[in-house]
């Protein structure tokens, strides 16, 4: 179902394509969209990505963006997106000590509580959009670090959600 013009989808990739593709949290906890990346050896090779760009078919960023976590997986699998790789938890153990760091943290996957961990809670996925599509009957989830690097998660699930009418009031200054 089409609520908005191409133009407006366009001008949000326009934006994507500027964002940063991945972060490091106090040099303990690794973000992305997707996931790892074979290609990846160093963090130098993601500060330099050249922003904006279009993302590619293959390589480190397609990775960074589309690469899932696999539990049946040891090292590299293809995907069954068509697309980067699925990758085992060894490849996350691997990772995690390699860059002396403690969390991969992602997002890419629905899941049913809106969280969910992996490889004993080395890797989370985080899924912030409940009832997907109204297709999924999942939770979304949020996940905040606190200044000792503690993780807490909030999670809420879907119901629905009744318009009525809008409204448009003036703003009244309070001065």
């Amino acid at each position: 179902k089409r609520r908005y013009n191409i133009k407006l989808w366009k001008t949000f990739i326009d934006c994507f394509n500027c964002l940063p593709v991945a972060a490091v949290v106090d040099e303990r906890i690794f973000c992305c969209h997707g996931g790892l990346s074979p290609d990846l050896q160093s963090m130098e090779q993601i500060r330099r990505i050249q922003r904006p760009t279009d993302v590619p078919d293959t390589g480190l960023l397609a990775d960074l963006l589309w690469a899932d976590p696999d539990k049946d997986i040891k090292g590299w699998g293809e995907s069954d997106r068509g697309v980067s790789f699925m990758f085992g938890a060894d490849v996350v153990a691997k990772f995690l000590h390699k860059h002396d760091m403690d969390l991969i943290c992602r997002a890419h996957q629905v899941v049913e509580d809106g969280y969910e961990f992996f490889a004993k809670r080395q890797l989370v996925t985080i899924f912030s959009a409940p009832n997907y599509c109204g297709e999924f009957d999942n939770a979304a989830a949020l996940m905040t670090v606190d200044e000792t690097l503690m993780c807490s998660f909030q999670a809420c699930i879907f119901t629905r959600i009744i318009v009525t009418q809008s409204l448009c009031l003036p703003v009244v200054s309070l001065q």
